[in-house]
């Protein structure tokens, strides 16, 4: 019967999946309550869009710190205590009078926290507890991103039109606070050897190897500049930049007003936003699998490629829907958006963490995989902020796609143009060594 016991990383993975679709989810919401507060604080799109700015500046500044915090304090004190701090900050956001409040308390202080449940998290846990099937584990995990958004968002938007904002704030602070919080701080680990276990599909022999090495390894570091010197690192930053603009930047945060500007119902654009992360899981699960078996430069390039794709459709939807040839209304534009770009939308972390993984083996895994996600979330501070601004100058999004269809090509070219994983940093020193005696 042992046999088919289930191994505690499926716990884990779980466990982390609760956390980010929680702490996630709350986050991406944020584009639900744009219009509800440019009415409560008799403001405009830009202020609103600035307060998503301060989050995701606040939000990338802590990722290189957190991963070292993982790496020091282990994931269960970083990843439950920064559920408390956003279920709280949540709820403190009922009493806000003003956007400069928001700034301060949703902006800074739960940004602190959706820092600390991200990726970043997420991606040290599948690092330490998976040694077999990294690949899969690290789509699964992503995916808790994308199901925070097919569950909250669309709850929120029915909350918030049901019930007002006030209310559906003090619910989703409740749900961390109550829920979510207990679950980890009680059953989550940070490592097998918590547990006196092993890493799933890692051999013992394998275990005691990688433990001799981890002396060698923490005593070499890179900083930043020094890693902005190596073309994978560059090769993988930039790319995930551009992912960070145009997903959790522009889309996460104005698709919703950009469906009410375009005068789609509720309805409608619940539907579509539903749509969107439920293939968002999709895609980002099918990336994971895939990343153990193909080329995960080739996966990356193909991703960009086709989301730069799915947003010429926005441009129809506001331009001339006759382009597609034949009739079609533009609520299906939408929904058909919705399902293309959802499917490419997470799919690029699973297999841009992978190479990570294997470029930078020699390295604190928290501090790399940290920059590379400062990256995504200083792109993604700009793709929430300069539409925003865009749009009260312009009236439009039109300008905000074009560039995103621009980033986006050069993203699939730098990413295709990555070098091939192979010999470790360590190794290449070695022969480098061996050839100058």
């Amino acid at each position: 019967m042992q046999r088919f016991r289930v191994h505690y990383a499926w716990v884990i993975l779980v466990l982390t999946f609760v956390a980010l679709l929680a702490a996630q989810g709350v986050r991406l919401s944020f584009g639900a309550f744009m219009t509800p507060w440019e009415s409560e604080f008799s403001t405009n799109r830009s202020v609103i869009s600035l307060v998503a700015f301060i989050s995701y500046i606040v939000f990338a500044i802590s990722q290189p710190y957190v991963g070292r915090l993982i790496d020091k304090y282990g994931i269960r004190h970083i990843l439950s205590w920064s559920i408390l701090l956003i279920g709280l900050s949540t709820i403190l956001t009922f009493f806000t009078t003003g956007p400069f409040q928001l700034m301060i308390i949703y902006g800074v202080i739960a940004s602190v926290g959706f820092g600390g449940a991200s990726n970043v998290a997420g991606t040290i846990a599948v690092a330490n507890w998976f040694a077999d099937k990294k690949g899969m584990a690290m789509g699964l995990m992503s995916a808790g991103t994308a199901a925070g958004q097919l569950v909250l968002v669309p709850l929120s938007l029915f909350l918030i039109d049901q019930l007002g904002w006030k209310t559906t704030v003090i619910v989703l602070g409740s749900f961390l606070i109550f829920i979510v919080f207990p679950l980890l701080l009680l059953f989550i680990r940070s490592s097998p050897s918590d547990l006196n276990i092993t890493a799933y599909g890692a051999k013992e022999e394998a275990e005691k190897s990688l433990n001799g090495q981890k002396e060698v390894t923490a005593k070499e570091t890179l900083s930043i500049f020094q890693l902005m010197r190596r073309k994978e690192f560059m090769f993988l930053m930039l790319p995930f930049f551009v992912c960070g603009v145009t997903t959790t930047g522009l889309m996460d945060t104005h698709l919703i007003p950009f469906a009410q500007y375009c005068g789609f119902t509720p309805g409608i654009t619940g539907a579509a936003v539903s749509l969107l992360a439920g293939f968002n899981i999709m895609g980002t699960i099918a990336s994971g699998f895939l990343a153990d078996r193909w080329n995960c430069r080739m996966i990356l390039g193909f991703l960009y490629g086709v989301r730069a794709l799915t947003i010429v459709i926005l441009l129809i939807i506001v331009n001339d829907a006759s382009l597609f040839g034949f009739f079609i209304s533009q609520s299906h534009l939408l929904i058909m958006f919705a399902i293309s770009f959802g499917v490419v939308n997470f799919a690029t972390v699973a297999p841009t963490m992978k190479l990570a993984t294997e470029y930078f083996k020699h390295l604190s895994v928290g501090a790399v995989i940290g920059w590379i996600y400062l990256s995504h979330q200083l792109g993604s501070a700009l793709g929430s902020f300069v539409p925003g601004v865009l749009f009260d100058l312009t009236g439009s999004y039109d300008s905000s796609f074009i560039a995103s269809i621009v980033l986006l090509a050069g993203a699939s070219a730098l990413s295709i143009l990555l070098p091939k994983p192979g010999v470790s940093y360590q190794q290449k020193a070695g022969q480098m060594a061996v050839k100058n005696s």
